[in-house]
């Protein structure tokens, strides 16, 4: 695992504690805004970062999170000026872990050795790229762990234990458990069908297990953490987002405070439900 993940998950661990994983959109709705508010999110509680690189045909993602890349775009963030913007947080924190989640076509365009080199410069310390299957490891998993960045798979509760192997079987940093079936923002799993989950998938994996999908609430996140390693929360940080945005989409006073607001109050749920699970 990459030092940052793997470190911060050791600490949660000592602290018999489940971790909050939070994403935002970089660019979204503008990219200054986009950066204040991840430059507030380890303060906020937010163990480990996903940023949102966006894309114009994401097909994993439901309609909260493809209106946040649109106005990304609109904003006029590429893969690059992310990339900058993690050269930019790393200058304020060194510890907290930054996790690119986006897809495969961009970086592909950017150029792959290009890519890499440039965010392990940067600073950041895993991808999750949802259209890439462990047939395609050598097109950028199998040189991303070469150069020392996590490549952290997705399972759902269709991978099954024939499947399963496959799917883990490069991966790093931790292991993406989504919930349900369907795209981003659609409703939460049942904390049994979570708890079943999460058991299957230490029998296969000593990585932790983050769990998304569904989660919009410091209960649903304190449900999740009694099972897992770590909650993870996008759709409703991008609703919190969207909702404090003036009448014309751009970000009003009260966007990067509501949006850190809501991070603090998951993060206390997912704080209080510490159970010692996390291993």
């Amino acid at each position: 695992m990459s030092g940052r993940i793997e470190k911060r998950f050791q600490v949660l661990r000592k602290e018999g504690r489940a971790g909050l994983i939070t994403f935002t959109m970089m660019g979204d709705p503008d990219i200054e805004t986009s950066f204040e508010i991840l430059r507030g999110l380890p303060a906020a509680g937010a163990d480990v970062i996903e940023i949102g690189s966006p894309f114009t045909d994401p097909m994993a993602d439901g309609p909260v999170i493809q209106f946040a890349g649109q106005r990304a775009l609109k904003a006029g963030i590429t893969l690059e000026k992310t990339i900058g913007l993690v050269r930019r947080f790393r200058e304020e924190d060194n510890e907290t872990p930054l996790v690119l989640m986006g897809y495969y076509n961009p970086i592909y365009i950017y150029g792959v050795e290009r890519f890499l080199k440039n965010a392990k410069e940067a600073g950041l310390d895993g991808m999750i790229v949802v259209d890439l299957p462990p047939e395609e490891d050598r097109e950028l998993c199998l040189p991303a762990l070469e150069a020392e960045i996590d490549f952290i798979r997705l399972a759902t509760p269709t991978t099954d234990d024939v499947r399963l192997p496959h799917v883990l079987e490069n991966s790093s940093g931790f292991v993406y458990y989504i919930s349900i079936t369907g795209i981003t923002g659609a409703a939460g799993a049942t904390e049994s069908s979570v708890d079943s989950a999460v058991t299957r998938l230490r029998h296969h994996t000593e990585l932790p297990i983050a769990v998304g999908f569904g989660i919009k609430t410091p209960e649903q996140a304190a449900e999740v953490a009694r099972a897992a390693d770590a909650a993870v929360v996008g759709t409703a940080i991008i609703s919190e987002l969207e909702n404090s945005l003036n009448s014309d989409g751009t970000a009003s006073s009260e966007t990067v405070a509501s949006v850190l607001g809501l991070v603090r109050a998951l993060s206390a749920g997912v704080c209080q439900s510490a159970t010692g699970t996390v291993s």
